[in-house]
């Protein structure tokens, strides 16, 4: 007797992660296509389920695209991990910094999702905090080693992580100014060997987009 409500409830456990695997799925292809005011009635739908199972599993949007993210979040601390250790400094903030931009421009309107959940307690504030955590952690040894300027702050860094992730979300795909803005305002944080700014350095990102 005792079998059959725990089939039952192992049954339900993996309606629930089928269910799960299905928003989520659809909601990176809706995200993608149509940022990030997709509409969730929309995306329930195609995923084969109620809108109050998709709610169920997700609140709120922002709880949505966190999880919807949070793959290439994952991939962005781990990229930020290995080239603290393979890339001398410089190189390595500056490599870190392309991919937070493309992190950030992932669909239409995440950066400005992003943005907005930096100081607040919504479901993003996580995702930005790890990711601030690992852009002050590679600007402070870059910063250490005397190759960006002592006045450059981390948020700084994240507003030129924010200006270039919108120019990529809004440039068309052959026409992407992103790069081109990372080198010059990257450039402007560079210091030669007694500290002062050395525009002509030879580290550049221009392409790696």
């Amino acid at each position: 007797m005792e079998e059959q409500p725990a089939s039952a409830s192992r049954a339900r456990r993996a309606d629930a992660r089928r269910n799960h695997d299905a928003i989520l799925r659809t909601a990176r292809e809706a995200f993608e296509t149509r940022g990030s005011a997709a509409p969730l009635e929309e995306i329930a739908a195609r995923a084969g389920v109620a809108i109050g199972t998709l709610y169920g599993h997700f609140p709120t949007r922002e709880s949505l695209i966190e999880a919807a993210t949070r793959d290439g979040l994952d991939a962005l601390i781990a990229f930020a991990d290995e080239v603290a250790v393979t890339d001398e400094p410089l190189s390595a903030l500056r490599g870190w910094t392309m991919q937070a931009v493309r992190y950030c421009s992932t669909f239409r309107g995440l950066m400005g999702l992003l943005t907005r959940s930096r100081h607040g307690k919504g479901a993003l504030s996580g995702s930005c905090i790890d990711m601030y955590r690992c852009g002050a952690a590679l600007l402070h040894a870059a910063q250490a080693a005397g190759r960006v300027r002592p006045d450059f702050t981390a948020d700084d860094l994240f507003e030129i992580i924010s200006a270039a992730a919108w120019v990529r979300e809004c440039s068309p795909a052959d026409r992407d100014g992103s790069t081109r803005m990372l080198d010059l305002l990257l450039n402007a944080t560079v210091t030669d060997s007694a500290g002062r700014i050395a525009p002509n350095d030879p580290v550049s990102i221009q392409g790696s987009l």
